[in-house]
């Protein structure tokens, strides 16, 4: 971790603010790990960032694997190891195939079909091409509607800031986790 160690007793009244906001709603007992870390240390930034994950993540109208194949999709894409060693397990927790969330960890075209397919293709163009194509949008909106789309490009674009903070702040694995890119 490239910044200094900080515990809950170090933290100033402001930080103290962005950790209960964290620790208040869906993620109870989360603490100081992955960019939650980093983030206390900025409040203004991490108390928004910390809702607009809350939102995407726990307030999404969209399937459990959908919005996982989406994260692990942005995770592998930045090889950014804490999010995909975390999100990895939450996806087969959700009844996506351990074969495509391997192939998604190794980089290959996932053997998906359906909504997670969509997802794939819609996290793969955004984050390769940085939009998605008349064809696919159409697609994605036939699948998941306006809402569920805005949510899947909202999930998309919170899983690239937290896989940027993790990776630009070197933030290291939990013990429980396995490292999901060992080769660098």
């Amino acid at each position: 971790m490239r910044l200094p160690e900080i515990k809950e007793s170090d933290l100033d009244p402001d930080q103290r603010e962005v950790l209960q906001a964290i620790q208040s709603g869906p993620r109870k007992g989360v603490g100081l790990v992955g960019p939650f870390d980093v983030w206390v240390r900025a409040p203004k930034i991490g108390l928004a960032a910390q809702a607009l994950g809350a939102a995407a993540r726990f307030g999404s109208t969209l399937p459990e694997n959908v919005k996982e194949v989406a994260i692990c999709t942005v995770g592998a894409f930045y090889r950014a190891r804490f999010e995909f060693a975390a999100h990895g397990a939450l996806a087969r927790r959700a009844g996506v195939a351990a074969a495509a969330v391997e192939q998604l960890r190794t980089g290959a075209v996932p053997d998906l079909d359906g909504a997670e397919a969509i997802a794939y293709a819609v996290a793969t163009a955004l984050v390769r091409q940085h939009r998605i194509d008349d064809a696919l949008y159409a697609e994605a909106h036939a699948e998941f509607g306006e809402a569920g789309l805005i949510e899947l490009v909202g999930i998309v674009g919170y899983y690239c800031l937290v896989s940027l903070t993790l990776n630009a702040f070197e933030v290291p694995l939990t013990g429980d986790m396995e490292d999901p890119f060992p080769d660098g």
